[in-house]
């Protein structure tokens, strides 16, 4: 037998482990409703024509080769100008990496950035990817609570009182991934200031920027010059083109950080490039039109008013309302449920509905949640949460 590495033994992916299950059911013949994933294009979503168009052309035109290893000049020029809209100063497209997906660009630069056994601070929940990142590289994730009852919002004091001589950053998920929770302009400059006063890189996952309902979403490299930041978004979600997997870096403030800079071009180099014909989307998709993203939205926040109107009518279950993106974090309140992967496979296997257990994603301790996506259209959705509460109401009786 071969021996992994033992730092693999800790790298999990909730979102897609529950999906094994599902499987095995489906093909057993059971009908399964995937409320689990987050790829718009399952459902009734589709990428704008224009920039499967700019794709196509740049394949008739011949550019099916390597690209630049941080991106052909006009998707890097594209995202700085995107970064100038956005309210950041002094944003060059020498400071702009073009990615295998978002995912990529979080992998480079917390690879150039980290020693085995350093820290980065981590939401919590927060993406599963941020966890994996951490074993991979042999490095420390500490994960700071998201407050429930605030919105999802932050502990200030917390992430201060977790800072250590060994911590090298913190990372911020705005708009959350599970949770949907917009961050104000004042917990972001609480942040920003921990950040300057301790002399810590702040790493800012942006990627659902667009997808906002209500509350605006503020940049965070738009509220300091003297604060190392580095954003990351791609194509996958506002564009909806996740399959492409098209996503990018920004070094804000650059100035503050050029040996990490040029870390991350050196790993960039080492890679050779992202996918080549699709990033000749990026431009197109930034500076071109955007009336899809509304579309997208029209369509969502029906979706996202339902859900939030099922889930709080069902006893035992609550949700705070999302903000941003398609996604919600309901918490679970019914005697005997202690695991909740035991509940999302106990229902799943009784009524056939898929959510991802809350903690796959990280929870305050002595708290359950699921994580609910609520991308399917109203149909699937309403016989989704029927069967949802049809299982509370027998399985957990008041």
């Amino acid at each position: 037998m071969v021996r992994p590495a033992k730092h693999i033994e800790n790298v999990r992916y909730a979102i897609r482990n529950v999906v094994a299950e599902a499987s095995r059911l489906e093909a057993q013949g059971r009908e399964i409703l995937y409320l689990n994933i987050g790829d718009p294009l399952k459902f009734d979503f589709r990428t704008p024509p224009h920039l499967i168009e700019a794709v196509h052309q740049a394949m008739r035109d011949g550019h099916n080769g390597y690209a630049p290893s941080a991106g052909i000049p006009s998707a890097r020029e594209a995202i700085a100008r995107e970064a100038h809209r956005h309210g950041i100063p002094g944003v060059a497209p020498a400071d702009v990496v073009v990615t295998t997906g978002a995912s990529e660009a979080l992998e480079l630069a917390l690879t150039a950035l980290l020693e085995p056994g350093e820290r980065v601070l981590l939401p919590c929940p927060g993406y599963p990817l941020y966890n994996a990142l951490m074993a991979k590289l042999s490095a420390q994730g500490v994960p700071y609570s998201l407050d429930e009852e605030n919105g999802w919002s932050l502990d200030l004091e917390e992430i201060d009182a977790l800072c250590t001589p060994g911590t090298r950053a913190i990372l911020l998920c705005n708009p959350n991934n599970p949770t949907g929770a917009v961050l104000d302009r004042k917990a972001l400059e609480g942040l920003l200031e921990i950040a300057r006063r301790r002399g810590l890189v702040v790493l800012s996952d942006e990627i659902y920027d667009k997808l906002i309902y209500d509350k605006p979403h503020v940049p965070t490299a738009s509220l300091a010059t003297d604060v190392p930041i580095i954003t990351f978004s791609g194509m996958s979600k506002a564009y909806l083109a996740c399959g492409w997997r098209v996503g990018w870096l920004v070094f804000n403030n650059a100035h503050l950080m050029p040996e990490l800079k040029s870390a991350v071009m050196r790993l960039a180099d080492a890679r050779l490039c992202g996918p080549a014909p699709q990033q000749y989307a990026i431009a197109p998709a930034l500076d071109g039109p955007q009336d899809h993203i509304a579309e997208m939205m029209k369509r969502l926040r029906v979706r996202r008013d339902l859900m939030v109107r099922r889930i709080n009518t069902i006893p035992g279950l609550s949700v705070v309302e999302p903000a941003a993106a398609f996604y919600a974090m309901p918490r679970i309140q019914l005697p005997g449920v202690l695991n909740d992967e035991d509940f999302v496979l106990s229902l799943l296997r009784t009524t056939g509905v898929l959510f991802v257990h809350g903690s796959g994603f990280g929870q305050k301790a002595g708290t359950t949640h699921f994580r609910v996506v609520f991308l399917p259209p109203e149909d699937i959705l309403t016989t989704a949460f029927d069967r949802l509460e049809t299982f509370v109401r027998e399985r957990y009786p008041r």
